[in-house]
């Protein structure tokens, strides 16, 4: 017997609006549990995916999608929507090279309206759909659904501002789990929710707004009198005077109060929001009791739950970046560590708990993150800011104009350089040294070990100018890690094996595989350090003894460090060729991280391979590889 009789008998939305509205419970309960098997044998999200269930499987009973468009804020809560829009088999290949992206990909399926990787576009995005609309004549609905976390970004009210005074069919439901389902969220809300969606209670509201229209006085007062009564009962003001009609909070896991709410939002005109109260990890205990814990996971038996990590494993980049700012923090006290909304994942939980006082979580606010150190910076502090690459881009006029053109000591320290792997393409740390290395008065490190990484964020923490320490997702290769907060000289890399006619030029994370070619080629390797100010003197002394230069970075080859040695070569005489390896000029796909380097040639076999190719034209005898 099938473990999801009603779930077998899903393919497609379409199916799930043919169903009686008593069987959506059932179909929601062995949603929950699917999600549960499928993503322990995957990994991937799962707190915020299991606290979606309702009403995802609401919204498509609701909505006639594909045609009403579905907008997810952020994309990690979509897994419930994949399995119901014919997903469900791509699942046992979640995140894997070539199988089902983790995230909403418009390529991938027409249900995927707008991809969604980082947070806090929806709106904005959903907003133009329903514009779009408008302006073609056509009748769809447009839904954007947001999380709450989300919603501490400034594109979310940017994109709000604009949405209430757009005369737009949208409807905005906010995501909330980061509060318990309170008493009040109960039978009193689920009666108000649906006496303020429903169509009496809103055209006597019209109506009442259009005979007060002869006296503006009356209307001014009535307005103000729904407004006090609705905020007694609701946080509804500040998103009333938005010009939307707010509407909640209802319990996102009561199919009885989603889906007869909904329905009547799907008759209202103009912008409506809708709050949601939803609980991460709902129906499994253990992501319940810990929801940041099974936020993103390995694979695991559900039974049992996480194992802890083994004994012995090495230290992720981010745990040496967390243990150094708190030994940083005791050796001054003027540190300052920030983050927008990634305590655990850029490693400060134990500075937070240590250093309460110094630590500031701005919430998914890049922008203000960055000003913010700049604004501590001006005042004599030596803020810290962890962030991951990718999000980075999305304050680059911040750190531009307010550290970089002031020369403010703030320290980025950079997370998830390079490709991380099964979250993909909006997740890569593909562009930070293109994007870096053209900004005046920054100095940017690529540390190649974990030690190495910390004696760098020591080199930045104590360089009076705006610095970046970009290091990998994962673990590095072991080295061990020296207890001394130590300097490196600016600007110096060093030689690490010597060879003869080849030199390969590794940045970073790619010193391991050089390393590894050097071996097979009889090639001298460098382990470069600084991709901003390279090092001059090192590059010269290679090119006058090497005919073949090949750099090494696990970016972007447009504008990356390869294009700084370049700039050296240009000024010798009689420069050898330079060969540069790097990310190529298209966005890389999910998948196993070795796996996705060697399918772009920066692993050992591909430096081989383009080291072998050049070094034939030139003319130059090849060692015997193994």
């Amino acid at each position: 017997m099938t473990r999801y009789p009603l779930l077998d008998t899903i393919s497609n939305p379409a199916q799930v609006r043919k169903l009686d509205r008593r069987q959506l419970p059932q179909l929601a309960s062995e949603l929950r549990s699917f999600l549960v098997e499928s993503v322990s044998r995957t990994g991937g999200h799962l707190s915020s995916n299991l606290g979606t269930v309702e009403l995802t499987v609401a919204l498509h009973y609701v909505f006639d999608t594909p045609h009403d468009r579905l907008v997810w804020d952020v994309g990690h809560q979509t897994y419930a929507h994949k399995v119901l829009t014919g997903r469900r088999s791509g699942m046992a290949r979640l995140r894997m090279h070539g199988g089902v992206s983790g995230f909403p990909k418009r390529s991938e399926s027409p249900y995927d309206t707008f991809g969604v990787g980082h947070s806090s576009t929806s709106i904005s995005a959903a907003l133009g759909m329903a514009i779009a609309a408008k302006l073609k004549g056509e009748t769809r609905r447009v839904v954007a659904i947001i999380g709450d976390g989300a919603m501490s970004a400034g594109q979310a009210f940017e994109a709000l501002n604009n949405g209430g005074v757009a005369d737009a069919d949208v409807l905005v439901i906010l995501n909330d789990n980061d509060m318990s389902i309170s008493p009040p969220v109960g039978a009193l809300n689920r009666y108000l929710a649906r006496i303020f969606s429903g169509s009496t209670f809103n055209a006597a509201r019209k109506a009442g707004e259009k005979m007060l229209d002869f006296s503006p006085s009356l209307r001014e007062f009535a307005k103000r009198a729904e407004e006090h009564v609705k905020g007694m009962l609701t946080p509804a003001t500040l998103f009333e005077e938005m010009g939307f009609n707010y509407i909640g909070p209802i319990d996102g896991h009561d199919l009885e109060s989603l889906v007869p709410t909904l329905q009547n939002l799907t008759h209202l005109s103009g912008p409506q929001f809708l709050h949601v109260i939803t609980k991460k990890g709902q129906g499994y205990k253990l992501a319940e009791v810990d929801p940041i814990l099974y936020h993103g996971v390995s694979k695991f038996q559900p039974e049992v739950g996480i194992a802890g990590q083994p004994s012995g494993a090495k230290p992720s980049y981010t745990q040496v970046f967390g243990t150094w700012l708190c030994d940083m923090a005791v050796a001054d006290t003027k540190l300052v560590g920030i983050t927008p909304a990634m305590r655990e994942g850029s490693g400060l939980l134990e500075f937070s708990e240590r250093f309460p006082d110094r630590y500031y979580d701005v919430g998914i606010a890049e922008q203000h993150a960055v000003t913010f150190a700049a604004g501590l910076a001006c005042e004599g502090l030596r803020p810290v800011l962890a962030i991951y690459s990718t999000f980075l881009q999305r304050a680059y006029d911040q750190l531009v104009h307010d550290v970089a053109l002031q020369k403010l000591p703030v320290v980025l320290a950079l997370d998830r350089g390079g490709l991380v792997g099964a979250d993909g393409p909006t997740h890569h740390g593909a562009f930070d040294l293109s994007y870096l290395i053209c900004i005046p008065n920054m100095v940017v490190m690529t540390p190649a070990d974990e030690n190495e990484c910390r004696r760098m964020l020591t080199t930045a923490y104590r360089h009076d100018g705006p610095s970046a320490v970009r290091y990998p997702r994962g673990s590095g290769p072991g080295v061990a890690i020296e207890p001394k907060l130590v300097e490196l000289e600016i600007g110096k890399g060093e030689i690490r094996r010597r060879g003869r006619d080849i030199a390969l030029l590794a940045f970073g994370s790619m010193l391991t595989p050089a390393l590894a070619a050097g071996e097979a080629l009889d090639a001298t390797v460098a382990n470069m350090r600084f991709a901003k100010p390279v090092d001059h003197q090192l590059i010269t002394a290679l090119a006058a003894e090497h005919s073949l230069l090949i750099s090494v970075e696990e970016n972007a080859l447009i504008g990356g460090a390869g294009s700084e040695v370049e700039r050296v070569l240009e000024g010798l005489a009689h420069a050898p060729r330079l060969v540069r390896l790097g990310i190529p000029d298209r966005f890389i796909e999910h998948g196993d991280h070795a796996l996705l380097l060697a399918e772009i040639g920066l692993d050992r076999d591909g430096i081989v391979r383009a080291a072998d190719e050049h070094r034939a034209q030139l003319g130059t005898a090849t060692p015997q590889a193994e």
